[in-house]
């Protein structure tokens, strides 16, 4: 196997970019179908938010970093082929198991759709950017 040579910068801007983007996705975008499905209620005080909020950005690190390896490893020349690269990452690695725990969970479709919607951005967006921004 070849060195890989990596862009940190990238890596570190996909994770802010989905850290950014969940907080949009999660609080403005479909803070009120995600609270109803998910049952928490405006009066209630999160618990432990910053853990979580540091915790998700650190996964985002994560995400990116083996996401980087696929990009890197397909040869993704370009926005549109490291976002369909993330597009197959998004349906074999959260939107298939995610849907058979739905079924399992029975779980509402729509909570499904909010939260695996929110991934396929994610992975879209940072696909596109690792492949071209790789160098």
């Amino acid at each position: 196997m070849h060195h890989l040579h990596f862009n940190h910068l990238a890596i570190l801007v996909a994770a802010l970019i989905q850290w950014v983007l969940g907080a949009l996705w999660y609080s403005l975008f479909f803070r009120k179908p995600w609270m109803q499905l998910t049952g928490h209620t405006k009066a209630e005080k999160p618990k432990g938010m910053v853990f979580s909020m540091v915790w998700s950005f650190i996964g985002g690190l994560i995400l990116s970093f083996v996401l980087a390896h696929v990009v890197l490893w397909s040869g993704a020349p370009d926005f549109g082929w490291g976002a369909f690269i993330g597009f197959l990452c998004w349906f074999g690695f959260i939107f298939a198991p995610l849907s058979a725990e739905t079924l399992y969970e029975q779980r509402p479709f729509k909570l499904l759709a909010i939260n695996s919607g929110y991934w396929l951005a994610a992975l879209l967006i940072s696909g596109g950017l690792l492949a071209a921004w790789h160098q």
